[in-house]
């Protein structure tokens, strides 16, 4: 890799140890991906929160860094953690749990990263632009900001993140380069255009396609927020896609020929197959709505559910996951969702350590659907929101 003055300095450990460190990981992943130099980033986006997902291995990570002086040097926000950081209790968690993923949040606020803890970043604290460089490391998000918005970053982990944003720089290979951000499949796509028919799709289409990037014709052309966050979520946890192109939709869907490219239907019968795959269970302990996180859109359409209607005696828990930010929004839509569950900010379903409590969870997402047998050890139930409330009211 070719080095620049200033980021040789940083190597050579004169700005310090921590950022020679990390300086020390971007050029060890720009060999191995075959980047010829480091770019420049706008924001970091940070994994590796949530103490049931990186442990006391983690927190030891984290400390290393803080005693070492780390700080990030551009604008960083947090993924979900394992709870709610203030209404843990009301998520069945452990005092234990509870401390130690609290110092990991301490931790990560004292290298200067925004302790937002949400898989929706773009929605509030941390919104790229088209064409900037970043480097985020949750699929679902990563996936939303390559192709609903146009930025750049490819599919970071954890530490990879973390170092890009302390050194303002990351590695400039793959989906930053214009040659990598071209289609290699079109999907020809037949929807009703809810948003559980976009989950899915991206369900049907990230178990065909794997890491490849499609693109979408016959999407609708209100394709919006909520709908390409839950395509994104469900084609990153089903395959890895990391970005998607769709006509009318993503900024960059005319700049490539897609004549030439491999056609694939996607209709009724692969949603159905898709639903079929997703579905291994006929009744739930829990529901747990917002994987990727609830938008104010989201959490008002809910609260029109279900106002004016109450809550069954002995029907399943149900949580609303969102950021803390949106809570804040739309405090008359929460006040009636909480007749029915706790709101909760900071956390969701697939990070929490629901296993200790339920076995059984229902959800309206196929990226949770994925994720939930695998880290959560749960059956699960994946339908559309309302057929889920008929268990509830």
């Amino acid at each position: 890799m070719e080095l620049r003055p200033d980021e040789e300095r940083i190597l050579n450990g004169e700005e310090g140890e921590s950022r020679r460190k990390a300086m020390e990981l971007l050029v060890a992943l720009g060999k191995v991906y075959g980047a010829e130099d480091l770019i420049g980033i706008s924001s970091a986006h940070l994994s590796g929160a949530s103490y049931k997902t990186i442990g006391d291995g983690g927190l030891k990570y984290l400390s290393d860094q803080v005693g070492g002086g780390a700080k990030v040097s551009v604008p960083a926000t947090l993924n979900p953690v394992g709870m709610d950081l203030c209404r843990w209790k009301e998520m069945h968690i452990s005092e234990e749990f509870a401390v130690k993923q609290l110092k990991i949040v301490e931790l990560y606020g004292k290298m200067g990263v925004m302790t937002t803890c949400s898989c929706t970043p773009y929605t509030g604290a941390n919104v790229p632009r088209f064409g900037e460089h970043v480097a985020w490391a949750e699929s679902s998000a990563l996936s939303f900001v390559n192709s609903f918005i146009g930025a750049r970053t490819n599919r970071e982990g954890g530490p990879g993140a973390l170092a890009a944003a302390i050194v303002g720089k990351t590695a400039n290979y793959g989906l930053h380069l214009d040659d990598m951000r071209a289609p290699s499949v079109v999907i020809d796509a037949d929807i009703d255009g809810s948003v559980f028919s976009y989950s899915l799709l991206g369900q049907a289409v990230g178990s065909t396609i794997g890491g490849r990037i499609p693109y979408f014709r016959g999407l609708p052309v209100n394709t919006g927020v909520e709908e390409a966050k839950a395509l994104s979520a469900a084609m990153a946890a089903a395959g890895s896609v990391a970005m998607w192109h769709a006509e009318n939709v993503t900024p960059e869907a005319g700049r490539h020929d897609i004549s030439d490219l491999e056609k694939i239907s996607i209709g009724k019968k692969e949603l159905e197959e898709a639903y079929e795959k997703l579905n291994t269970a006929d009744d739930v302990q829990l529901i747990a709505l917002g994987c990727p996180h609830l938008t104010e859109k989201e959490i008002r359409e809910i609260a029109s559910m279900l106002k004016g209607k109450k809550k069954k005696q002995g029907s399943p828990e149900i949580w609303f996951c969102t950021s803390a930010a949106t809570r804040e929004k739309c405090a008359e839509d929460v006040r009636i969702l909480e007749e029915f569950g706790p709101v909760l900010a900071d956390t969701c379903m697939v990070v929490a350590p629901i296993e200790g409590t339920f076995s059984r969870t229902g959800t309206n997402s196929a990226k949770a659907g994925n994720y939930l047998p695998t880290l959560c050890s749960q059956s699960v139930m994946c339908k559309d929101i309302a057929k889920l409330m008929e268990a509830v009211y």
